[in-house]
Parts: structure tokens; C-alpha cells; sequence
């Protein structure tokens, strides 16, 4: 409380993530709020702020040639601007009830307590690693950070134009195939699934698994690791499964990531069945009123299904920043949820989906139909007119649009945008039908490749009941 004629003491706003949805957090507070108002530290425990995790893969694969273009702020431009950010520092302890956190300085193991008045938790998420023997063997790299980025590229430099593994065959899986085709390297990628890029349904997959083999990558689905194998000199040499080894001179890790919250479940925050911190519409933390959370390492509501979900995207993560940071500053925002859109490719493959697979629809007690049409992204006539497929999935007896999944060549991926905001506005496939889309030869066909996908499943839907 302050005294007639005195201000206010400042509040201070502590950070523990210095990437998309922390630095987004704590610049949008910024611009709500001078110094004099509220003081922001922010702790990151590695080497880059504020950087693109997803453009690591391009970076490898040498499509992107400069590091630094992936850093769109650093810690220096950070200080600038009134944000105390301490790099090399790493959070090992959140006193909710206290409000403090206790920080090591990873270069000379100092610890120290922070007090906050507000806290924004932006620790991402950490990707999948199997206890398996030979794990941890020079040569075996995850792909998360700029730091893992560098030392993968150490290891290629010292092995060019080799043999690699990729385990896991998502969107990380795929992509750092790509990247090390691109390299000059022999890859073989092992799945345990049925096919790859599980985030679409198996005969979607179908078509990745046929294209990537055209590509020249070895794709082997149906595959459980059972151990990494090593040389004499303790560096790996292949990948054993069940069945089979697989030479390697560099492994890749893309089985995928799930959310770091240890420090918020040590401290007794609460997580969803997915391991993600639960957050209000706001994105303050249940329960909690001076806790935010956001990016990675939260469970969003999906819009469709309207259960909780883990979906990380850095697309997420920088909206979660700018409504948190709107929130601790003084302002209001909400993030209403997500329709689950994502796109990838793997050299000219684009893959693409929105929205609901077959198994979340029956996850989610929903009756639907299916449709899968072939279409090409321009008129037929018209020079590089390539095929894409549509799956759409529907409702029955309303028509509502619960999903689509796209795999196809050039102008393929971003059509799914179409779906998204169809998804978002609980459109009915009828209604999609008469969507005003553009047209022109070089563009679309008179009937986009959605459109034609959509009167399908209109059709499909009449006669399902």
C-alpha cells in the first residue's frame, strides 16, 4: 500500500525460459510497462535467446547457412530494452507458496533465490530419449536447441558423406531425413509405427512412406530399437532393432519431445494426462494467480475435440507470450485453443494436416465419415500442375468439418489454412462448399483441391445419415 504522495514500489516479473513464449512474454510486459513500474529478469540455462527451433533442421540441411538469421532477438538486444535476461543460468527450484526461485549460474555453480511478485514458467519441452544401452554415445544427437544444432553439425563435418539413422519418423524425423540427404548422407529412418508421420492416419502415411523411399531414404516401419552399438572408440557405429542392424556414423533422435515440467510438478502446479501444465484461457496457471505458463510446456484445449492436448509449435508458444505478457502488463487477452495445424515436407513431399485423425474422432465418441480425393493444385492444363491428396473427415448427421490431411507436391501444404479457419469458424462441409476462393490456371483448378474434398464429403455425410 502506498502512502499519500509516494509511488508505488515497482513489481518484479520473473521469467524461467528465454525462448518464443518467455521473451515474447516478458517483451509484450515491457511495452505495457516502463522499468519504473516493473522490473523483469528472465533466466535461460543455454547459450541463444529467443531463437527458432524450428528452423534447425534447414540449418543442418544447409538451406539456411547462418545461425544467427534463426536468433530474432538476442540477450544483448533483450538489456536494451529493459529485460534482465541471465543466460547460463538455470532454474533448479520454483517456491510457489514462497514466491522465489532459486538459480545456478552453470559457469560457477553459484546458486542464488529470486523473489517475484509474478512468474511466467516458459520451460519448453525436452525431446524423447530412450534408456536404451549406448544412448548416450558420441554420435547419437537430439535436435532441440541451437547447442544441439551445432554439435550435430560437428559431427557430420567429421563424418561427411556417410551413413545415418534417424529414429522416429514425425515431423522431426522427417525433416532431419531431408537435412542429411541433403548432406550427401545414406539415411535410413526406423518407425516403430505402422507408417510414418503418426500425426496423420495410415493410409496418409502410406503416401509419405512411398515418397521418401523415392527420394532415396530407407524407411523401415514396424522397427523397436533395442540398443545403439558402438566402436571401439565409443562412438556409435549402428542401430540394433529386433530384427536387424543398421550401420550409422551419425544417429539422430526424432521420436519427439514432451513437456519439461519438472520443476513445476516438483512444486506442485497442476499437469494434464499429458504431462503439460493446465492454464486458463488467460494462460495463468490454475489456481495460481500471479503464475503464467505457455509454450511447450502447457496443454492447450483443442477446439474440435474439446479435450487438452500437447501441441508444440512455436506459432503457439509466441501467441502464449503475447497474451501473457498483455495479462502480467496490465491488459487482457485470452488464447481460445487450437485446431492442431501443422505442416512439413521432405524435399519436395509436403505434408500437412488440421483438425482431427480417425482415432481422435473415435477417442472423442464422435460418429464421422471419411473421404480421400486426388486433385492437382492448378489446372490440369496448365504446366506443373502436380497431384496432392485431400482426407477429409465429417460429421455425421450435422456435416461438421473435423479434420484434413494433405500430402502433395508444390502449393500443397498451405491449403490447409483453408481448413483451419473452416475448422475455427465450425463450418459444415455444405457450407465450405461454396467457400469464394481464388482462381486462376497458375493458382487452382476451377474447383479447388478442398472444394472438390468437401462436396465429397457432403455427399458422403447425406448418405451415412
Amino acid at each position: 500500500m502506498s502512502i499519500s504522495g509516494e509511488s508505488t514500489a515497482r513489481e518484479r516479473l520473473v521469467v524461467v525460459g528465454g525462448d518464443a513464449a518467455g521473451m515474447s512474454a516478458a517483451s509484450r510486459a515491457r511495452r505495457l510497462k516502463g522499468p519504473d513500474e516493473l522490473e523483469i529478469i528472465a533466466f535461460e540455462r543455454g547459450h541463444f535467446s529467443s531463437y527458432s527451433a524450428c528452423g534447425i533442421p534447414y540449418w543442418v540441411g544447409g538451406d539456411v547457412t547462418d545461425r544467427d538469421a534463426l536468433i530474432a532477438r538476442s540477450p544483448e538486444e533483450h538489456r536494451e530494452r529493459g529485460i534482465d535476461l541471465r543466460m547460463r543460468t538455470e532454474v533448479t527450484d520454483l517456491d510457489v507458496r514462497g514466491g522465489r526461485v532459486r538459480a545456478r549460474d552453470l559457469g560457477t555453480g553459484a546458486e542464488s533465490w529470486t523473489p517475484y511478485d509474478k512468474l511466467v514458467i516458459a520451460t519448453g519441452a525436452r525431446p524423447v530419449r530412450p534408456p536404451l544401452p549406448g544412448i548416450d554415445a558420441p554420435g547419437v544427437h537430439g535436435v532441440q536447441t541451437l547447442d544441439d544444432g551445432l554439435a550435430l553439425l560437428d559431427t557430420l563435418g567429421r563424418t561427411p558423406g556417410g551413413r545415418a539413422v534417424v529414429i522416429g519418423a514425425g515431423y522431426i524425423g522427417v525433416e532431419m531425413a531431408e537435412a542429411l540427404i541433403n548432406r550427401g548422407y545414406g539415411v535410413t529412418v526406423l518407425n516403430r509405427g505402422p507408417e510414418p508421420m503418426s500425426t496423420l492416419d495410415p493410409d496418409m502415411g502410406r503416401l509419405v512412406h512411398v515418397a521418401m523411399e523415392g527420394l532415396g531414404i530407407t524407411m523401415v516401419n514396424g522397427a523397436e530399437v533395442t540398443k545403439i552399438l558402438t566402436g571401439g572408440d565409443g562412438r556409435v557405429r549402428a542401430v540394433a532393432t529386433q530384427d536387424e542392424e543398421y550401420a550409422a556414423d551419425v544417429v539422430v533422435l526424432g521420436i519427439g519431445v514432451r513437456p519439461e515440467t519438472s520443476l513445476a510438478e516438483a512444486a506442485g502446479l497442476p499437469l494434464g494426462e499429458h504431462g503439460g501444465l493446465l492454464t486458463d484461457l488467460a494462460m495463468r496457471v490454475r489456481g495460481h494467480d500471479n503464475v503464467w505458463a505457455g509454450g511447450d510446456c502447457v496443454e492447450v484445449l483443442d477446439l474440435v475435440s474439446g479435450r487438452e492436448r500437447h501441441i508444440p509449435l512455436g506459432t503457439h508458444a509466441n501467441k502464449h507470450g503475447q497474451v501473457i505478457g498483455s495479462n502480467v502488463g496490465g491488459d487482457y487477452a485470452t488464447f481460445p485453443g487450437v485446431v492442431g495445424t501443422a505442416v512439413s515436407k521432405v524435399c519436395d513431399l509436403e505434408i500437412a494436416r488440421t483438425g482431427l485423425r480417425e482415432k481422435d474422432a473415435h477417442r472423442a465418441g464422435l460418429r464421422f465419415e471419411s473421404v480421400t480425393v486426388e486433385a492437382t493444385g492448378r489446372a490440369g492444363y496448365y504446366p506443373g500442375a502436380d497431384p496432392m491428396t485431400v482426407k477429409m473427415l465429417a460429421e455425421r448427421r450435422t456435416g461438421r468439418l473435423l479434420g484434413v490431411q494433405i500430402v502433395g507436391r508444390e502449393d500443397a501444404a498451405k491449403r490447409v489454412d483453408i481448413a483451419a479457419v473452416a475448422l475455427t469458424a465450425c463450418m459444415t462441409v455444405e457450407r465450405m462448399t461454396a467457400l469464394d476462393l481464388g482462381y486462376a490456371p497458375p493458382f487452382s483448378p476451377v474447383w479447388d483441391p478442398i472444394l472438390v474434398a468437401a462436396r465429397k464429403a457432403v455427399s458422403a455425410v447425406r448418405s451415412g445419415g
